[in-house]
């Protein structure tokens, strides 16, 4: 037989031979599989558990190990398919597998496995009690009471085993190893043999090598483990933190490092948190342990799942119970509340209170000196002196984590009300209190009730705010569940009327003392539209109820937010219940995406609009499941309201500013139709919002919040300067309110310029204004005037082709139930921020190193856990702006940019003319979240910005 036929041969032998090894080790997975099943079976008839087999098969586990730890109460196998009273026993039951699993691995960890004895110890703590290594008696009770293990037969049969079997198969499979991957394996035997030492830090030896297999140097991710640092249930807002400890199949410690792909997810229900791993030599634990870090805001049950190379270690996923923080009474506030409440003379009103926390999770606050935290202080209105508190309110009970408070009146008239906790007033906890009589409640009840209205009340008006009258002229006050309205009788049969007043949360009454003259109670209303009126009257208190049982009943009954948003929702269905919501196919082009839009859509009547539209882009593919139809909609509001396409301008040159419309638009934008469809877009945003979560659009603009204010009915003043045209705010605005104005040679007209900066033209704010100079006495009133020119007198035409547009879905009266901060969330959602697009979008300034980078990981911890207000905080401190583009932070210019800087301990700076946040260096995460909190809270406006 020649070379080539001997080489052959020992090679089909050795791959006869390797085949058959691995056939072999197919055969023991499924032996330890099956063992595995059959182990958890019989533990679950010895507990008496059999009942709930599928339950614990459907956790994924495939060892009985991995139970021991597992909390029945929170795991998602347990939540249906189990009663409480099972729990307790299946809870039991895991208990007792946990504390053997515990015995077992500290007696490996000593080399006394072999000396358990299950019916002398019951648990790690008694055989940590009892087992004495230096004692003489254990060893000879040891030596006495084990049992052998191995007779002579085994014996005879391990030594052959040993001398002729092993070293054979030890050979053909190092053969075969070698013949597979000869230079890995020649490394890896240099390695063994200690012939060749690596330059750099000696690298351990992978888990696949030949020899680890052997014996048992490999990780084992079911010897894994987890350990808090803390054992103490958590509160929002702490550093979170806890240990991952490794080990071999052997039982012996294992040196982890970044190759062993080990990944932590924490999350509670869609909420995902970011922490900070630090590998080996960095966590401080030593090398065969992973540091996990993070911080969170809500409270609630997290599940935290680890795992080495996609297996889970023992006992994951892990549950840790965050409970919310301390009752802040900034967040706390009265649910179903309202700025005045109206109360029976004698009769018993409820309130409820909600306590928070200071990142918004429901307190679970016990009822323990209660009576010493919450306070609610009422005084007469016209007597501010006289002040009293316990006397008017208790609490009786806690209902669902609720505070609930009963307030009962004395005597009538009207009262100011100041809840607080603590000596800090909630939320909400400013109000006015009316109390009136049985029979003037009983006359309220019934003018709400009726369906034909005739309500009016005697009064007489002393002035406006811009004039007050020598002597009051006698009035009349007709109101309805729309609208107020003053009249004055000419011979008292001829009627004319003098102001009109909506029904709605931005007509505010004032409530003040009695007046000397007549001795009536003195009251104002105001509702940001027109100036303010004072008034007196003797049926101030029946008028002021009345107006507030009818705007309850045109709110929904509550002025929070939430509230009257599902109740504006309920009523834009109820309004457009009986249009219909069949499909209507649109054929849009992408490329020409307004103009074609608009012609699709220019013969829709309203009840086309409300239709369920189905978009079809030109020369695309695919179906309209709904992903299509919100595409559509986010390309049409950013080509209406980009500054780009010239139908809206920014007051300040800058992408981040708020948008309005644009009086000096090209002459193909000019005309109106372009404004009456960009209201229907947003109508038709806000009525497929009405229709349930799946349908939720927002419009993707930011608007000014002059343009807002309009959009409901509201005046516009000098102060919307402050937000909408900052540039101009700080340069003139707040220089007139700070300064003498006599010098400046100001008249009530305003310059426009061209585009070369030219004078224009010179437009009167007031008739003749070119003519009346301002000074010091009549400043304000060219500041509001001013305001009223810039932002609502040369936009008139555009802003009511909007309101037609955004009428035909929503009518005046609903629009009007919020203010203007109210109306924008209502529309555009709030202002959240990504943290996913934040780091997608952030540039990391290269040349920090080592330390910068374990900064840099700390940081991303920190934000992690940020509440929306921190977020906006952050942004203001490293951009000077708050608020993000429509886009997000891809539209930050320059992108938002993170460098480290050679200092120790500083706190956090910022390059806001380049989006530039510096860190310096900290000896731990807790340190850099305390600076870079005292940064962006005390710095948001200027400190720490260079």
């Amino acid at each position: 037989m020649n070379t080539f036929a001997k080489g052959a041969l020992i090679f089909i032998s050795i791959s006869c031979l390797s085949s058959w090894l691995r056939w072999r080790a197919r055969i023991a997975d499924d032996l330890e599989r099956q063992t595995s099943k059959l182990e958890i079976e019989e533990w679950l008839k010895d507990n008496r558990l059999l009942d709930f087999e599928s339950a614990f098969f459907s956790t994924g586990y495939k060892h009985l190990e991995e139970f021991a730890g597992l909390n029945v109460y929170s795991h998602p196998s347990f939540q249906d398919q189990v009663s409480d009273e099972a729990k307790e026993a299946i809870a039991i039951a895991i208990q007792k597998l946990e504390d053997k699993v515990l015995m077992r691995e500290w007696l490996e960890g000593q080399g006394l496995e072999k000396y358990l004895q299950r019916k002398q110890i019951k648990d790690v703590q008694e055989a940590k009690n009892n087992i004495d290594f230096r004692n003489e008696a254990w060893r000879e009770y040891v030596r006495v009471t084990r049992k052998p293990k191995t007779g002579w037969l085994w014996a005879i049969l391990s030594v052959v085993m040993t001398i002729y079997v092993a070293p054979i198969l030890v050979f053909l499979i190092t053969c075969k190893f070698f013949l597979d991957n000869p230079r890995r394996a020649f490394h890896s035997f240099l390695n063994f043999l200690n012939l060749r030492r690596p330059h750099t830090t000696v690298r351990r030896t992978t888990n696949t090598s030949f020899l680890n297999y052997i014996t048992g140097r490999f990780l084992d991710h079911s010897k894994c483990s987890l350990k808090w640092e803390k054992d103490t249930t958590p509160v929002v807002g702490e550093l979170l933190t806890f240990y991952i400890f490794c080990h071999r199949k052997n039982g012996t410690r294992y040196r982890i490092s970044d190759s062993d792909k080990l990944t932590v997810k924490i999350t509670l229900q869609d909420i995902k948190i970011n922490p900070t791993i630090e590998i080996g030599e960095q966590s401080g634990a030593g090398p065969h342990a992973a540091k996990v870090t993070f911080t969170v805001h809500k409270a609630g049950t997290y599940w935290i799942s680890v795992m080495v190379k996609d297996d889970h270690i023992r006992g994951s996923p892990f549950d840790k119970i965050v409970n919310p923080g301390e009752v802040s009474a900034s967040n706390t506030a009265f649910l179903q509340h309202n700025s005045t409440i109206v109360l029976t003379q004698g009769e018993i009103q409820e309130l409820t209170v909600e306590p928070r926390d200071e990142f918004g999770n429901v307190c679970n606050q016990k009822l323990n000196n209660t009576y010493n935290q919450y306070d609610l202080q009422v005084s007469e209105i016209g007597d501010s002196n006289n002040v009293w508190s316990s006397p008017v309110w208790q609490v009786t009970d806690e209902l669902r984590n609720k505070i609930l408070m009963h307030i009962k009146m004395s005597d009538r008239g009207c009262f100011r009300a100041r809840a607080t906790y603590e000596g800090h007033t909630l939320k909400n906890g400013d109000f006015s209190i009316i109390v009136l009589s049985g029979s003037d409640a009983a006359k309220v009840k019934k003018n709400v009730a009726k369906k034909n209205f005739n309500i009016w009340y005697e009064a007489y008006l002393r002035g406006t705010s811009n004039e007050r009258y020598r002597r009051p002229r006698k009035v009349y006050c007709y109101l309805s569940p729309r609208q107020l309205t003053i009249k004055e009788f000419y011979l008292k049969i001829i009627p004319k009327r003098l102001y009109t007043f909506r029904v709605c949360p931005s007509t505010k009454f004032q409530f003040n003392g009695v007046n000397n003259e007549c001795g009536h109670p003195m009251f104002a209303i105001d509702d940001g539209a027109q100036p303010p009126i004072d008034l007196a009257s003797k049926e101030r208190d029946l008028l002021a109820a009345t107006f507030t049982q009818f705007l309850l009943k045109n709110i929904g009954g509550s002025e929070t937010f939430q509230d009257k948003q599902d109740f504006f929702f309920q009523e834009i269905q109820q309004i457009h219940s009986r249009r219909s919501r069949s499909k209507l196919n649109l054929h849009i082009k992408r490329s020409d995406i307004l103009e074609s839009s608009m012609r699709a859509t220019k013969h829709f009547s309203t009840s086309d609009w409300c239709k369920n539209f189905e978009i079809e882009f030109a020369g695309e593919e695919g179906l309209d499941w709904g992903g299509v139809r919100r595409e559509w909609c986010e390309l049409v509001c950013c080509a209406l309201f980009s500054t780009e396409n010239k139908l809206f301008k920014r007051f300040k040159d800058d992408n981040q500013a708020l948008v309005h419309p644009n009086p000096r638009r090209p002459p193909h934008l000019s005309k109106m139709k372009y404004y009456e469809f960009a209201g229907k877009m947003v109508g038709k945003c806000l009525y497929e919002s009405s229709m349930g979560q799946g349908y939720r659009q927002l419009v993707k603009a930011k608007f000014t919040r002059s343009f807002l204010a309009q959009l409901i009915g509201l005046r516009v003043s000098y102060k919307y300067f402050e937000t909408d045209d900052p540039d101009t705010y700080v340069t003139k605005i707040k220089y007139i309110l700070e300064n003498d104005v006599e010098d400046l040679d100001l008249v009530f007209a305003e310059e426009e310029y061209n585009e070369s900066g030219q004078v224009e033209t010179v437009v009167d704010l007031i008739s003749n204004g070119s003519n009346i100079p301002v000074t010091n006495d009549n400043k304000m009133q060219y500041l509001d005037v001013l305001a009223m020119y810039k932002f609502s007198k040369s936009t008139e035409e555009e802003i009511e082709s909007f309101l037609k547009g955004l009428n035909d879905f929503v009518p005046d009266h609903l629009l009007s139930i919020f203010d203007e901060n109210e109306l924008e969330l209502l529309m555009c959602g709030g202002s959240t921020f990504d943290l996913d697009d934040f780091k997608k979008n952030c540039v990391i300034v290269a040349g920090g190193g080592y330390d910068f980078n374990r900064v840099l990981g700390w940081f991303w911890t920190v934000v992690a856990g940020f509440t929306q207000d921190e977020m906006a905080r952050l942004l203001q401190f490293t951009t000077g702006c708050s608020q993000l583009p429509p886009g997000g932070f891809s539209e930050l210019v320059p992108k938002f940019q993170i460098s480290a800087v050679p200092t120790y301990g500083n706190l956090p700076t910022a390059h806001t003319c380049f989006n530039q946040l510096c860190l310096p260096t900290y000896d731990d995460l807790e340190h850099l979240k305390r600076s870079l909190t005292l940064a962006i809270n005390e710095g948001s406006e200027g400190f720490g910005m260079v």
